[in-house]
């Protein structure tokens, strides 16, 4: 039940937003994921041109941040193959970086993007990983809303774990409240909007109010209409 519960705790993953903005140069990347048109190996090229961007453009904690982010986003994309393997090895990449960017002082978005390949690293990790680390994601998404309240991303880590978690974990009732208040009380970049309308989908799906679920689905696919989880889900329910 434990594995179960930090499996789906976070799943579909949460975004990260950057206090200044995300560089326009790694939007490419980032919609590419979300998006769900290419295949992994095709995501791959510009993940590479992204990492050099970045290693060219910034430096400092800054420079680490956006290097976990790219990890995170080939993770992902990994992952959506079912490949386990290479979407762990992005994701421990991701940590790396991000641990080596609170080394150089703490930030929201720091803790943020540490929690996100941390969650994602738990459902491709095998059960020993889930134990030990599950329980840091929200703990380190709490470090980050201490640093910036207004943080979506890491106001989504926390409420995800009601709309996701398997019986008996879950309160969708509540999760759906948690996703709600983000909508006005976060920082939300174009993922996190996606991120969290499909969740409050996802919610209402659980609790039968397939007339709400489709409602919040439309709009997730309003920021992503490629998305295929979103389309899968609003075609099954």
């Amino acid at each position: 039940m434990k594995r179960l519960f930090f499996a789906f705790v976070l799943l579909p993953a949460a975004s990260w937003l950057h206090a200044g903005g995300l560089p326009d140069w790694f939007l490419p990347l980032r919609d590419a994921i979300y998006e769900q048109q290419l295949q992994a190996s095709e995501v791959a090229p510009l993940f590479r041109a992204t990492k050099a961007k970045a290693e060219e453009a910034l430096s400092g904690a800054q420079e680490f941040i956006i290097l976990s982010r790219c990890e995170y986003m080939m993770g992902r994309a990994f992952q959506f193959e079912e490949q386990k393997k290479e979407a762990g090895m992005h994701y421990a990449e991701g940590i790396r970086y991000a641990e080596k960017a609170l080394e150089l002082g703490e930030s929201a978005e720091a803790w943020a993007i540490l929690a996100d390949n941390i969650s994602q690293n738990c459902a491709v990790r095998p059960v020993s990983y889930a134990l030990a680390n599950g329980l840091n994601v929200e703990k380190y998404a709490k470090n980050a809303l201490a640093l910036n309240s207004r943080n979506a991303a890491a106001q989504y880590m926390i409420a995800a774990r009601w709309v996701f978690a398997p019986a008996p974990f879950h309160n969708h009732k509540k999760g759906i409240a948690m996703m709600e208040a983000i909508l006005t009380g976060g920082d939300m970049d174009r993922d996190d909007r996606f991120n969290v309308h499909l969740a409050i989908g996802y919610a209402y799906i659980q609790q039968k109010e397939y007339a709400n679920a489709r409602l919040w689905l439309l709009k997730s696919l309003e920021v992503y209409p490629t998305n295929k989880y979103a389309r899968r889900l609003l075609e099954q329910n």
